[in-house]
């Protein structure tokens, strides 16, 4: 029996930060338990990107915003506290003049990301046969109107 208790969902209640469900496993379908916010923060739109931006190098703030192209300064600072109050990133404020402020994963945020990179990497290597799909879908909805 592994961690997760041979399940595959790690075994939580209420008081110790689990689901608030009488001490059973996490679980990302209730929407009472806390996995579910952690899992919306690290596929969200800018979450994901922002993690897999972070898995090649710490970053400041301003070299984080022009990797993960399109996201504003607002909605990067608000995924970046989410995915710093789950313990997947680690905010690093450097005593400097003007102050410094690096971003980098944890342990936890590389685990978390390997897993994100493969999911990231196989939608890319299939663009071309979800592009095909996407034409083939688009022209039978043309033809009936719908």
């Amino acid at each position: 029996m592994d961690e997760t208790g041979g399940n595959g969902h790690l075994d939580g209640n209420a008081a110790d930060g689990g689901c608030p469900n009488g001490g059973l496993p996490f679980d990302v379908f209730s929407k009472q338990c806390p996995s579910r916010g952690t899992l919306e923060h690290v596929t969200g739109r800018w979450g994901g990107l922002t993690l897999g931006a972070l898995y090649e190098e710490s970053l400041r703030f301003n070299a984080l915003r022009r990797r993960v192209d399109g996201v504003s300064e607002k909605m990067l600072s608000q995924t970046l506290h989410a995915l710093e109050r789950d313990g997947l990133v680690h905010r690093e404020a450097q005593p400097t003049n003007p102050p410094r402020v690096d971003y980098e994963l944890t342990p936890l945020g590389r685990q978390v990301t390997e897993q994100l990179l493969g999911l990231i990497h196989l939608v890319e290597g299939r663009m071309s046969e979800v592009l095909v799909a996407r034409g083939r879908y688009d022209e039978s909805h043309a033809v009936r109107g719908v």
